[in-house]
């Protein structure tokens, strides 16, 4: 995929008042300082379209760009530690849980990982729901240029093993790095193809 135009649209504390859910739509979610920012910026090739931040808990609104104009990227908040209050946490997990429950037009969710770490039980947790909601999602894994690939692939392969303990069929996987654009063509191209299955789908109705 050839992204020629990434813009932002327009940041939400509501689903509600959310874009018409008349594209596709992309959510990419992670814990805090995850490496989101930095992501989205080298899948869109725009260096300063997300914000990025050293300070956990940046992104606290519903964040929607427009690509090629076919497609929404969405930046949601990220769950797990921010210093941000309890009250704040609340009510961002609360957001984040209708968005994902209630946003008709959501095509897939990224769950950003970061490669560095052994498999993290906030992120298992969330994955397990995201399954329990029948929510469509696909794993990457983040900052893989951080370690040498021996220790991002055993990280990698331990996630994969923790989940297939619990998961009929694990969820797709890529692995990325935002400083050497490792896993964008991989990214892109599968959201092309889901757009691709989605339009195929809407011509058969």
């Amino acid at each position: 995929m050839n992204i020629q135009e990434a813009k932002f649209l327009m940041s939400n504390s509501r689903v509600e008042d959310c874009p018409p859910p008349t594209l596709p739509e992309y959510a990419f979610i992670g814990r805090s300082n995850v490496g989101k920012s930095s992501l989205i910026n080298m899948l869109t090739g725009q260096k300063g379209l997300a914000k990025t931040s050293s300070l956990p808990g940046k992104t606290q609104l519903i964040n929607h760009f427009l690509i090629n104009s076919t497609w929404y990227l969405v930046d949601l908040p990220g769950y797990g530690y921010a210093r941000v209050s309890k009250e704040s946490r609340v009510k961002w997990s609360r957001m984040i849980n209708y968005y994902l429950r209630k946003r008709e037009n959501l095509a897939c969710v990224f769950v950003l990982l970061d490669s560095r770490h052994a498999p993290q039980a906030v992120d298992l947790e969330f994955m397990e729901q995201l399954g329990s909601e029948g929510v469509p999602f696909v794993m990457v894994f983040t900052k893989a240029d951080k370690q040498s690939g021996t220790r991002t692939q055993q990280n990698v392969a331990a996630y994969l093993e923790t989940m297939e303990q619990t998961w009929d069929e694990v969820p797709r996987h890529f692995v990325t790095s935002a400083e050497e654009k490792t896993g964008r063509e991989e990214v892109l191209q599968f959201i092309a193809e889901v757009n691709q299955q989605l339009a195929q789908a809407a011509d058969n109705t």
